[in-house]
């Protein structure tokens, strides 16, 4: 992690030099608009004079320019905005701003609603008059902070949370402290952590959108698991299955009391049920559980609490038909919505096989996992992922919210209107893996009190690499075959990306370089290439160890310890009895361990080679290091090798990147004569030497070579 290393600051007069990482965005944004223009004039007058220019205008501009000069407009259209009213209002120059003034500067920049912008420039001091403040104290450690809950901002939807801090700004060639007012603003598709400069101007300095979890109490009446008619864990989407009954999969050490039980006291309806005071538990016979809060979302609202979810009475039986039919266009939408029942139970079957599989590799309730009661276990409460099926906000699209630890994430999916009849986001696992692993990644890393590590550049595109890739791990099987993303909701072949993710670089080439390209900026694009790195690397691994089936340790015993079975190595133990964490046995079961192992030791922003190591470190820390030399060769072999570097990168991206396939010298397989045996002077013909950094480690080179079939 990088540490501010300079002296604390003396005054609280903000530095005109410092770099506005706002404006040079902008620049940045500014300079690829000219330039694309610049190629799009070019285009048309070398057509000049031609018979036959393939596609329309409108077509042509759309492949040259893309999204990027809406995005110029909708993010810049502002930018000096902050100056002209400092200019306006002298007396604020140099001393601590007001919070609402700051406040309601970012949501000029903030909103993409232009009446309400509109509105704002035209009434911002009624605006700024109407703004409602509270003020609370929160204790962090030995001493107290004042949080300010300010109220009737325009286009939020919830009070905005407010309080000062300092956040490092890059000027020249090192970093300076810059006082900022922080605020977590919450609005109808977005949720951000934004930086603004406490001083006037008021300047954006950095923003993050989260939109992108003992002894246990008296058991809940007994009660049998409940069943489910779904398309079962590791069917990806039904062009590869079809739907049957499955039994409530619980893993009792990530849900102790299943997916239907917790306490009235975190039950965010308890409020309104008559009860016996002296009960602790609520069963459900809905889709309301302790990890997973799943429901309809037409309206396209914020709202949940009272949203409709499928009720399976006593019997606890989710099982609902799914046969949506040909329509008009016109009625497709009502078709879809007829089968409600079927999305949101499979919404909720999947979510919850995804906390029980990530509360097992670790993301537990200290790692800031998503759950409404923690059993005693640490961690922050009351924040299950609220999970929307065909949520009307939108079409063809999927998101996750992540604001820190005890506040709750938030899942929407979407109908795809790329087919008649509609196809439901829902039942493609693979696009709810990806979306339910942003709040794995983002609680992971930089902690789980900490939702702005993953915002932009490589780190936010990491963010969407990971959900690609471990979607992908889990819905691969021993027999190796290339996945696309997407490609069942979107009615496409090849997915939503620009490639499949394959071993085969004539089908996907896509190396650390890569991210220099034309449209390789935004975080969906950096992420694939991000992903593709790490399925390559995850082959080396399931080269060497093997394939488990199933991804799922197995059961706890019921005093609570894990056995080896077949899927970890027998176990190690320390020098004082204690056991050592258990090492998956099979290359895909122990990547994943890797993964967000990885997760937990990189620092907040992370880079490619500052992710890069921390799994090389996760693995020296859980194995010894014995995959060292297997890593590096996965991550060399798309250009991600020791001297891979970049030149002239900014805090929000950029910079010239140069691919590196070599591995380190101790990975580069060298045959040293082993000491010959008394009476057998001959050399030992299996045997190799390998020289890692402080380790000798004498290893049989049989199959070491071994390819995916």
């Amino acid at each position: 992690m990088q540490f501010y290393n300079g002296p604390a600051p003396v005054s609280h007069v903000d530095n005109n030099d410092v770099e506005h990482p706002h404006a040079a965005f902008c620049s940045q944004l500014e300079s690829e608009v000219l330039d694309r223009r610049d190629s799009l004039s070019e285009f048309f007058a070398s057509q000049s004079g031609e018979q036959t220019v393939l596609g329309s205008s409108a077509d042509i501009k759309e492949t040259i320019l893309g999204p990027i000069e809406h995005l110029y407009l909708s993010n810049c259209a502002h930018v000096n905005k902050p100056y002209q009213l400092a200019k306006e209002d002298p007396s604020v120059a140099g001393s601590i701003g007001d919070s609402k003034k700051a406040l309601l500067q970012f949501m000029i920049a903030a909103t993409p609603n232009d009446q309400v912008l509109q509105d704002i420039l035209a009434r911002y001091d009624h605006h700024l008059s109407n703004m409602v403040s509270s003020f609370e104290t929160h204790l962090v450690g030995d001493h107290s902070v004042m949080v300010e809950h300010i109220d009737k901002v325009p286009d939020t939807v919830n009070p905005v949370k407010a309080k000062l801090a300092y956040v490092q700004v890059p000027k020249s060639d090192k970093t300076v402290l810059n006082l900022v007012w922080k605020f977590e603003v919450e609005m109808q598709d977005n949720w951000y952590e934004a930086s603004v400069s406490a001083i006037a101007p008021h300047r954006i300095i950095s923003v993050v959108d989260w939109a992108s979890d003992s002894p246990l109490p008296k058991q809940p009446e007994t009660k049998g698991p409940a069943t489910y008619n779904v398309y079962a864990w590791g069917i990806n989407d039904p062009a590869e299955g079809n739907r049957t009954l499955q039994k409530e999969y619980y893993d009792a050490l990530a849900s102790p009391v299943g997916w239907h039980s917790l306490p009235y006291a975190n039950d965010p309806q308890s409020a309104r049920l008559r009860r016996n005071k002296a009960d602790f538990w609520r069963n459900t016979s809905t889709t309301l559980g302790n990890n997973v809060i799943a429901h309809e979302d037409w309206e396209g609202q914020n709202s949940w609490l009272d949203n409709y979810r499928p009720d399976a009475g006593k019997d606890m039986i989710f099982d609902y038909k799914y046969k949506p039919k040909v329509t008009d266009d016109g009625d497709a939408l009502d078709e879809a919505k007829k089968y409600i029942n079927s999305t949101v139970t499979q919404l909720f079957y999947t979510s919850n096989m995804v906390h029980d599989l990530y509360y097992r590799y670790g993301f537990d309730e200290v790692s800031g996992n998503f759950q409404q009661y923690n059993f005693g276990r640490g961690g922050e409460e009351n924040d299950a992922v609220i999970a929307n099926a065909q949520d009307g906000s939108g079409y063809n699209n999927a998101n996750f919210m992540t604001p820190p630890d005890g506040q709750n994430g938030r899942c929407r999916m979407y109908l795809w209107s790329t087919a008649n009849p509609y196809r439901d986001g829902d039942l493609e696992a693979g696009i709810v893996i990806h979306e339910l692993s942003h709040g794995l990644s983002t609680r992971l890393t930089g902690g789980p009190a900490n939702s702005g590590c993953l915002g932009w550049g490589e780190p936010g595109g990491m963010g969407e690499g990971w959900g690609d890739f471990l979607a992908t791990m889990i819905r691969s099987t021993s027999t190796y075959s290339d996945y696309p993303m997407g490609a069942w909701a979107a009615n496409k072949e090849t997915g939503i990306r620009n490639f499949i993710y394959s071993l085969n670089e004539t089908i996907n080439p896509s190396t650390y370089k890569t991210l220099d390209k034309p449209g390789y900026w935004g975080v969906h694009a950096i992420g694939e290439v991000w992903a593709e790195i790490l399925w390559i690397v995850s082959q080396q691994l399931i080269n060497k160890h093997g394939y488990t089936d199933t991804l799922f340790p197995p059961a706890s015993l019921e005093n609570g310890t894990v056995p080896e079975g077949d899927f970890y190595r027998p176990a190690e133990y320390t020098s004082t009895g204690q056991r050592k964490p258990l090492i998956p046995r099979h290359g895909n079961s122990l990547i994943v361990q890797l993964v967000l192992n990885g997760m937990k030791l990189q620092q907040c922003r992370p880079s490619f080679f500052d992710a890069r190591d921390a799994i090389i470190q996760a693995d020296q820390i859980l194995t010894g290091g014995e995959n060292f030399c297997e890593l590096w060769k996965g991550f060399s072999e798309r250009g991600l090798g020791p001297d891979a570097r970049v030149e002239g990168r900014t805090p929000w991206g950029g910079g010239i990147r140069t691919n590196d396939y070599a591995v380190p010298l101790a990975c580069k397989e060298q045959k040293i004569p082993g000491i010959p045996k008394p009476g057998n002077p001959k050399e030992p013909e299996d045997v190799m030497f390998y020289v890692e950094p402080g380790v000798t480690r004498k290893t049989s080179c049989k199959n070491r070579h071994a390819k995916a079939a």
